[in-house]
């Protein structure tokens, strides 16, 4: 039995990620987190303002910090002992209340930056997160079937390449490719379905109107936010992947690799 953690209707966590109080960011982070307020009780966590370490330790271990053994392992003991960090716990206690998690950071070498990458390592803890097995396949519990099942996640992104550079033929690489260890590998293996990612391009040439045109476009975008679905990612309790090597299985779009693959049909 899936022991997850239940959201709470109408409430929604955002997570920022900018270290600058003058950027595009802040500003698209006050209008959207103004607007989604409307419908929402938003919880705001500005991950370099409240200065978060991103560095998974042996503090996140508790008293089992010198103890040998696997690291996923260790966490979950020290999480089921309640030996969880003040600044984690926040984190975990907010993730778990909302419906709706917010994912706000600009693009910097074609992935999140090192401080969301840190919250996903502390935060998405073995124990809160995930770590238990389905009894009827021996299968882990992820891909669709995490504690945080129940969740929508929208990735809001700000990138300094345009569309076409970022685009499925861009030099850069397509941007759905360079975010898919944060939508299927982190969200997804969590049980959270991700929406559609809200990405601005040309992030570095806006001016100040361009800024207002990108706060009233987002704005529009999380009014709509209840009627969309989240990404149709395959389960890996459905049976499409082998059980063994939990591969894609061979009869399934034979002889392709690109990522959409683990899309259902």
């Amino acid at each position: 039995m899936n022991s997850f953690h239940e959201p709470t209707p109408g409430r929604a966590h955002w997570v920022y990620t900018h270290p600058r109080p003058d950027s595009l960011n802040r500003h698209l982070l006050r209008a959207g987190s103004a607007a989604l307020s409307e419908q929402y009780e938003v919880t705001v966590s500005d991950l370099y303002a409240d200065g978060f370490d991103p560095a998974l330790s042996e503090r996140d271990l508790g008293s089992l910090s010198a103890a040998p053994g696997n690291l996923a392992e260790l966490t979950g003991d020290a999480y089921a002992r309640g030996e969880v960090e003040p600044e984690v716990r926040r984190e975990q206690e907010r993730l778990a209340a909302a419906e709706l998690l917010v994912l706000q950071f600009p693009l910097w070498w074609y992935g999140p930056p090192a401080m969301l990458k840190g919250w996903l390592d502390r935060v998405l803890q073995t124990g809160f997160a995930q770590g238990e097995f389905d009894e009827a396949t021996g299968l882990p519990r992820r891909y669709g079937d995490g504690r945080l099942m129940g969740r929508k996640a929208l990735v809001i992104v700000t990138a300094g390449d345009d569309q076409r550079t970022l685009g499925p033929r861009g030099v850069s690489g397509d941007l759905e490719s360079l975010l898919f260890p944060l939508t299927h590998g982190a969200l997804w293996y969590v049980g959270i379905e991700a929406l559609d990612l809200h990405v601005v391009y040309d992030a570095d040439g806006i001016d100040l109107a361009g800024r207002e045109q990108q706060a009233d476009r987002l704005a529009e975008r999380l009014a709509g936010l209840s009627g969309e679905s989240g990404r149709p990612y395959r389960r890996l309790l459905d049976g499409d992947y082998d059980r063994e090597s939990r591969a894609l299985r061979k009869d399934v779009h034979p002889g392709r690799t690109d990522l959409a693959i683990h899309y259902r049909d």
